[in-house]
């Protein structure tokens, strides 16, 4: 998608704070913090949302989820623990339509989040 902010980022178009990087994602710290260490990690490829992945995604779901760990491990909040959210949709909160996962750690989370 050319007009989508993320697929910008993800063809290198826009800069990051990349923390990490593979064929088929890339990591960055958020420029809008709701934690101490907060990344966004998003696939390469345009999805919109968790609402469009489709039969045969699995591979690029769990991708964004073991790419998580490693972002907790290699920032080294990984023993204290961390919280990954995935938002869909308007009501879900969601405010760039390509999918991606927060990873916040740095403070202890509350429950409910909100």
């Amino acid at each position: 998608m050319t007009d989508c902010l993320f697929c910008k980022m993800a063809n290198n178009e826009i800069p990051v704070d990349l923390v990490l990087e593979t064929e088929h994602l890339m990591a960055f710290r958020d420029i809008n913090p709701q934690a101490p260490q907060h990344v966004l990690i998003i696939p390469r490829v345009h999805v919109r949302s968790l609402e469009d992945l489709e039969p045969g995604q699995e591979d690029l779901a769990g991708t964004l989820l073991l790419a998580a760990q490693q972002v907790a491990r290699q920032e080294g909040f990984a023993d204290r623990g961390y919280r990954t959210v995935i938002n869909s949709g308007h009501d879900g909160g969601q405010e760039v339509q390509h999918l991606h996962v927060h990873v916040l750690a740095g403070r202890r989370m509350q429950w409910p989040p909100g």
